[in-house]
């Protein structure tokens, strides 16, 4: 299994959406974030199931909520580059690799 690294910023991204889904609901944030751990583990099971959606970088859509994950994946490391809505321009995590 491939080494497995969450961004500086990905975390940031996520400590948004949890705010601002916590503030939506009680315990939605921690929904949203048992979503995002599940989606975590299918990218440490099988990296590659995902598709490249721009110059080597993966995308997984997180259910349930319309959040997408960016990574970069080999044989020997994962590294999630971002965690954004899916609506958001994609400049927003196109600028991290």
């Amino acid at each position: 299994m491939p080494r497995f690294h969450v961004s500086e910023l990905a975390e940031a991204d996520l400590d948004g959406a949890f705010v601002w889904y916590e503030a939506q609901r009680e315990s939605l944030g921690h929904a949203f974030l048992d979503a995002v751990e599940a989606t975590f583990a299918r990218l440490r099971r099988a990296p590659e199931q995902f598709p490249i959606v721009e110059r080597g970088v993966r995308r997984a859509l997180v259910r349930r909520f319309p959040y997408a994950v960016y990574y970069l994946a080999t044989s020997e490391r994962v590294d999630v580059l971002a965690c954004v809505h899916v609506r958001r321009h994609p400049r927003r995590w196109q600028s991290r690799r």
